[in-house]
């Protein structure tokens, strides 16, 4: 069975947070990484060298693999701050429509600065995707 390269450790999120080089950026990543706070009410933690995590719930697919994995994270990527909304999108369309500038991809969303955004309805997001999946509900991964 194929093992996951992205895994959560030790390193400190803290660190990470603060070497982000462009302050916009480092700032945009610290109201984030509180929005996933609240939202899972968990501390983040490291997943490989690049993604703040934030909670954690057990996935078991048909084939067999099974694994455990973040309910929500972010990554500042160079091109985008890239959120895991790890529901997927497909029952947030109202919420979408109402978010501003951004795209999608299967579970990540992409803006390029939070102000960019209405952050209550990113919020919301969140808040809806990490109860969909603590109550059992699966990823679109």
């Amino acid at each position: 069975m194929v093992e996951l390269k992205t895994k959560k450790n030790t390193a400190s999120v803290s660190a990470f947070l603060n070497a982000i080089e462009d302050p916009q950026r480092r700032k945009d990543c610290k109201a984030v990484a509180k929005f996933m706070r609240e939202a899972t009410g968990s501390r983040g933690a490291m997943w490989g060298d690049a993604i703040v995590g934030f909670g954690s719930y057990h996935y078991k697919y048909a084939s067999g693999r099974e694994g455990d994995w973040m309910l929500c994270g972010f990554s500042p990527r160079k091109q985008n701050l890239t959120l895991y909304i790890m529901s997927g999108f497909s029952m947030y369309d109202k919420l979408l429509a109402k978010l501003g500038k951004h795209k999608t991809g299967k579970s990540c969303l992409y803006i390029k600065k939070l102000e960019d955004v209405d952050t209550e309805v990113l919020r919301e997001l969140i808040r809806h995707s990490v109860e969909h999946l603590k109550a059992g509900g699966t990823a679109a991964c």
